[in-house]
Formats: structure tokens, sequence, C-alpha cells
């Protein structure tokens, strides 16, 4: 099986100007991203950018930099770019690695690639189980159901599945916390698809839900899920998180 890590990186953040660029352990953030994804068993991983300063950078430790255009409304319209600038076939297996997750397993990256291979759904992802309920009731962490065949039933904000019996009390002490799946935000795509997508109109759902994935399931393709198999460490999203990465790198 072959399969290509796309790594978009924007240098734009409301909250963490430049964060490709922050320093962690002696190197900037998106290093660390791309070296991960290199021990994934990629045949390649290319760096995409819409800024000067990250495409410098990560020519310092890469020739697979892309320049990408900057208005771009999604990390997919960006990928959509890549796959045309790097003429993929459109079977290709495409796994969509944050910029911003320089904790991420390989493991998982090969995982999700594999679970898309073994599979006739245009996408995969991944899930972990929850066991906090206070992340069963947070709108920023993204739950996800299944059928029985793994593919994605729905994604939500909201606590999905709703336990009637436990929820209608409206005493969270007293939710349990097993059945609830966090999505994480990685992702196969055949390339091909990944140009289809694009073509969809956006669904009531996603609008919504502010999820991009549910136009995916709103126009009937499948999306197939499986639990990853390590760990999920959370992203680079705010001062806070740069810190407690830098901690963890820094030994």
């Amino acid at each position: 099986m072959e399969f290509v890590v796309i790594i978009p990186a924007r240098y734009a953040s409301s909250r963490l100007p430049g964060k490709p660029l922050a320093d962690i352990a002696g190197k900037p953030m998106i290093q660390h991203v791309y070296e991960q994804a290199c021990q994934s068993g990629a045949t390649a991983v290319y760096i995409a950018t819409d800024h000067s300063a990250v495409f410098d950078a990560a020519k310092g430790f890469t020739d697979n930099v892309l320049m990408t255009k900057d208005d771009h409304q999604s990390g997919t319209e960006r990928l959509a770019e890549v796959v045309e600038l790097l003429e993929l076939d459109e079977q290709t297996l495409v796994v969509n690695v944050q910029g911003d997750e320089p904790l991420l397993e390989p493991e998982n990256i090969a995982q999700v690639a594999t679970l898309l291979h073994h599979s006739d759904a245009p996408m995969a992802t991944l899930c972990v189980d929850i066991d906090d309920v206070e992340e069963v009731l947070n709108p920023n962490a993204v739950k996800v159901v299944s059928d029985i065949h793994e593919n994605a039933l729905y994604f939500s904000r909201a606590s999905i599945p709703f336990q009637r019996d436990s929820m209608l009390k409206l005493d969270k002490n007293n939710v349990p916390v097993n059945h609830f799946n966090r999505h994480v935000g990685i992702y196969a795509y055949r390339a091909g698809f990944i140009k289809t997508y694009l073509s969809l109109s956006v669904s009531p759902l996603e609008l919504q839900e502010s999820l991009e994935q549910l136009r995916v399931l709103y126009h009937g393709y499948k999306i197939k899920v499986a639990k990853a198999i390590k760990p999920v460490h959370g992203g680079v999203d705010t001062p806070e998180d740069l810190q407690r990465v830098q901690e963890i790198l820094n030994g």
C-alpha cells in the first residue's frame, strides 16, 4: 500500500499568529509534524503553505514544500490545489495531517491510510473513546457515531448518542461516559474525491454544526471510522497548548 501525506500549514491564526513557526525544542512546530509523518511509511510527505516565512523555514529541512493560494476558505480547498499541483492519480491515497499536531503518532497516520485502502469508501478518519463527562458535554469535542460496518452515521458537537435515561435528569454527575467517541481530525481521501467534495453543495447540517465532514454524509457518501491504535494528543491552538507541548518535547 502506498499513500501520500499532505500537511497544510497556514501562517495566520487568531489565537497564535505564525503558529507553524513556533519554536519547540529548537525546531519549528511544522518540522516536528513533518518528521512524525515521515515515520508513518508514507511514500512522500508534502507541506502546503500560504506564507513565504513558512515556505522558507520548511525549505530548511525538505524540498517537499509547496506554496499555495492565500484565499482558500478551508483546508480541503488547499488540499485540492496540492493534488492538482502534484498531478496525483485519482486513486492515490492522501492523508491530511494538521500542521499543528507535533505529537501525532505515526502509527495513526498509517492506520487511517490502511483503513481507506481496505474500503470502498472515499474517505476515512479516526476516533477515540471519551472517558470524561466534561468532554461529552463540550461542544468543541466533536462526537461521532458509527454503524456495524464502521461507517460514520453522524458527527456532532452535541452529546451523541443521547443517553435518554441519564441525560433527561440533567445531572452530569450521573451521565455514564461509555459509548461516546470523540472524532480525531485526521482524514484519508482518495485523491479524486477531494475535487468531488468541493463540487458538492454545502449542506444545512454542515452549516448548523460547522463541521465540513457532514457535507459528505449529507450527499450519501461513506466515511470509514476506526478507533485510533495509538494515544491521541491534543494539537496546538493556544499559547497554553504550545507551552504544554514544549514541556513534553523538552522532556
